[in-house]
């Protein structure tokens, strides 16, 4: 896929300035850029979809990019659950579409 990035920025500069961080979502590899969030680097990347809503397993994405929704939820190295859209990129950083609910525990049933 081609892609999404912005190259050359009128206000944040050349991206040939920035140094390559590679990170891997669900396992693939991916190129982010130092200063990307989580969200910006997939996004640049083509990848919309991060996780599957709990009870509707319908895809979720980037909505708000501001943190207030907590639509772009993914675990981070296997521990941390973490919205994409405020967590900065790390090099080798494994990140996982995250389903952090049973849908038991959304209708009020235990785990």
């Amino acid at each position: 896929m081609k892609s999404m990035r912005v190259n050359d920025h009128p206000v944040l500069g050349s991206l040939e300035k920035q140094k390559k961080i590679n990170i891997y979502f669900d396992g693939q590899p991916y190129v982010a850029y130092e200063g990307d969030t989580i969200a910006s680097a997939l996004l640049a990347s083509g990848v919309r979809t991060l996780r599957k809503h709990e009870d509707k397993d319908t895809p979720r994405g980037i909505y708000c990019n501001i943190g207030h929704c907590f639509e772009c939820r993914v675990q981070l190295n296997g521990k941390n659950t973490v919205r994409a859209c405020l967590t900065p990129v790390e090099n080798n950083m494994k990140i996982e579409s995250n389903i952090s609910l049973f849908s038991t525990s959304l209708k009020g049933g235990t785990l």
